[in-house]
């Protein structure tokens, strides 16, 4: 499996990815393919990659910076991280968002927060902080953080207005 940068050819394979992955899941609202296009084409998405086997796209995690009390403290959000569900439980959304986060680092990333199933991402060191939240999520644990150095910012994270339907 390689991981590398999206192309313009990805594209259409990266919504139809997209798609599958989220289809028929009780906690999507099906446009999650929708949010990756409308942050491309705001030219919102700081890191976008591809897991690509023999040839065949099967996997897509993208970066974007996120608000945080409507400032930018350098801190970036993940998702949609997507995977063909033939392809799921391999690891492949694991290497996706290990080689997004070293990346970001890289950047000069000061931490990355998700909405997503605490079971998984605490793997990678997310964790729920009380006082850094997102209003957006049903539930508080849904929401968590990795911080990329001890200081942790307190207060309400803006995703792009791209996960909200608009650009």
């Amino acid at each position: 499996m390689k991981i590398r940068p999206e192309t313009p050819q990805d594209i259409s394979a990266i919504e139809q990815i997209t798609i599958a992955a989220f289809d028929g899941k009780w906690y999507s609202d099906q446009t999650e393919h929708w949010v990756v296009n409308r942050l491309r084409e705001a030219g919102a998405m700081s890191v976008s990659l591809v897991a690509e086997i023999d040839g065949i796209v099967v996997g897509h995690v993208a970066f974007s910076v996120v608000n945080i009390n409507s400032e930018d403290k350098g801190w970036y959000g993940i998702g949609p991280v997507s995977v063909l569900p033939e392809f799921q439980k391999q690891g492949i959304g694991s290497k996706l968002i290990r080689e997004g986060l070293t990346i970001i680092q890289e950047m000069g990333a000061r931490g990355c927060v998700l909405e997503g199933d605490p079971e998984y991402y605490q793997r990678f060191g997310f964790k729920n902080y009380p006082d850094l939240f997102y209003e957006g999520t049903p539930d508080p644990k849904y929401f968590m953080a990795l911080p990329f150095y001890d200081d942790v910012p307190n207060g309400k994270v803006e995703f792009h207005k791209a996960f909200y339907g608009t650009t």
